[in-house]
């Protein structure tokens, strides 16, 4: 592949940064309120739906903009767009296909402060998990640009004398992009652009709590040389057209990202071929975390603290791959939790404009959602700290960790999505990994220990999709570390790694004789 290297965060204790960052928020502010059409085949429509106000969760009053819904005509509307679109699209040279990523790639480092200060007014995003964040999505462009060019020539397979095979992969046609609100920019443009680079024409369905953003990315990709018709920007509800394009016959694949529930329905839902329908879906899916930091008898306990507040309480715990669960061993579990309540104590948390560790929830269902937890965290374990909401201006919830636990409790098993840790112990290594792997899910986790036997067993024995040691267990780089989990954390696509973008493909043999 053509060497790559992952993009560079910025630094933002340079007044240089945070003088760009603020700019970044003044031109957020100058486009606040306006209203988002779908767009359809490269043109902009308003539907006959009722319009979605989006709206800033540190400021419930604050909003960023009223977007057109996508129904089932509109649905249909786009379908054809992309059908047809598909027709000359998976045509083009892979060269021409990579070069619209990377030119949209370059576009997005021009306007980085932009879209920095746009996911913190429209996620609730702080500066650095947003410049993060942006980051990620220019690695997705420049990575999967590069992924798309070494298949161009497909795969050597053996000829014989008056014979000549060849093995190519062509596109598999029109796929549908369902993108979450909790990486609205960076897995928004992952997913898209892995689908549209392969060759596919895609119908791109936002999170409704994160819209805006992917209005702005389709403006890239157009600016870039993306021909009309080849990603089509529907946001819509999933009752009117969420359920109605996983089953369309015309639909290829469907590439998901979002909860658990969601994912088995799609699941469930694209295996029933329909009247009319041509070939087996495929799903491409990522269904969420119940993440585990594992702690050694001979861990680095600041090294650990450090790792579990931050994976914890990162982008305030709305991370799949957040760590919501921490197994200690019984011998160093006290000196660990103080250490971590300690830090926990020092976070910061407020609105995104300003430079904060911690912004807000995303919407009411979420902090509802947070808060019944809390109340059976108080039930089932101690409240150490935290446990507090405030819901008058935005949706804050402030970091919360919960020692006493069972590794079997519902706090410790069930997906609460924001900033809450429980602590249960283990009596050996080998409980640990059995109490670590005892969830549904399988996508990250994180073992702090010196012991290399330990580290040996756990990359054995833990079962989750990405594991890492001594250090936190969020944070995947494209390239580095491909990403992807096991059980009901979703179907291991590893994105941001070298097979990715082979799920959005098929592959072709053909054979000559002379």
């Amino acid at each position: 592949m053509i060497p790559y290297k992952h993009e560079p965060f910025k630094d933002y204790t340079l007044e240089e940064n945070r003088q760009k960052v603020a700019e970044g928020f003044d031109l957020v502010k100058s486009y606040l309120g306006q209203e988002y059409p779908l767009i359809i085949d490269g043109k902009r429509v308003k539907s006959d739906e009722e319009l979605s106000r989006s709206y800033n969760p540190a400021d419930k009053d604050e909003t960023i903009g009223h977007v057109h819904q996508a129904g089932q005509k509109e649905a249909d509307k786009a379908m054809e767009a992309a059908k047809k679109a598909f027709e000359s699209w998976r045509k083009y040279s892979f060269e021409y296909r990579s070069d619209v990523l990377f030119k949209a790639a370059e576009i997005i480092r021009k306007r980085r402060f932009e879209f920095v200060a746009h996911l913190g007014k429209e996620a609730g995003k702080p500066w650095k998990e947003a410049d993060v964040e942006v980051a990620e999505a220019i690695d997705f462009l420049e990575y999967y640009g590069r992924q798309n060019l070494t298949l161009k020539d497909g795969q050597h397979v053996e000829s014989r004398p008056g014979e000549y095979n060849q093995f190519d992969y062509i596109p598999l046609g029109v796929g549908f992009v369902i993108s979450p609100w909790n990486f609205s920019f960076a897995i928004m443009a992952g997913t898209t652009v892995a689908a549209m680079v392969a060759g596919n024409t895609v119908l791109l369905k936002p999170s409704s709590r994160t819209p805006i953003i992917a209005y702005k990315f389709i403006e890239v990709l157009e600016e870039a040389g993306m021909p009309n018709g080849v990603v089509n920007y529907i946001p819509g509800s999933s009752r009117n057209i969420g359920d109605y394009l996983v089953e369309h016959k015309d639909t290829a694949f469907v590439s998901f990202t979002g909860s658990r529930d969601v994912g088995v329905r799609i699941y469930e839902k694209a295996a029933i071929v329909q009247e009319g329908q041509l070939n087996l879906k495929r799903v491409i899916a990522e269904m969420g975390g119940k993440d585990t930091i594992v702690v050694d008898s001979d861990a680095d306990l600041e090294l650990a603290a450090d790792a579990i507040v931050q994976s914890a309480f990162g982008f305030t715990g709305q991370k799949c791959s957040a760590c919501s669960r921490v197994i200690a061993l019984e011998d160093i579990h006290d000196e660990l939790l103080e250490r971590v309540v300690a830090k926990t104590k020092e976070l910061s948390v407020g609105n995104p404009e300003t430079d904060i560790y911690m912004g807000p929830v995303i919407d009411q269902s979420s902090l509802d959602k947070i808060e019944k937890y809390i109340e059976i965290g108080k039930e089932e374990g101690k409240l150490e700290v935290g446990g507090t909401i405030d819901n008058e201006v935005g949706h804050f919830a402030y970091p919360t960790v919960f020692s006493g636990l069972k590794h079997n409790d519902r706090v410790m098993q069930e997906e609460i999505f924001g900033p809450v840790v429980g602590f249960a112990t283990a009596k050996t290594f080998d409980q640990a990994i059995e109490f670590a792997n005892d969830t549904d899910y399988g996508l990250t986790g994180a073992v702090i220990t010196k012991s290399r036997d330990h580290i040996e067993q756990a990359r054995r024995d833990f079962h989750v999709g990405n594991l890492y040691f001594n250090r936190g267990c969020t944070a995947a780089i494209v390239g580095y570390q491909p990403f992807g989990g096991f059980k009901m954390s979703g179907t291991d696509s590893k994105a941001g790694g070298p097979d990715y973008l082979l799920l959005h493909m098929q592959g072709k043999t053909t054979s000559e004789m002379f």
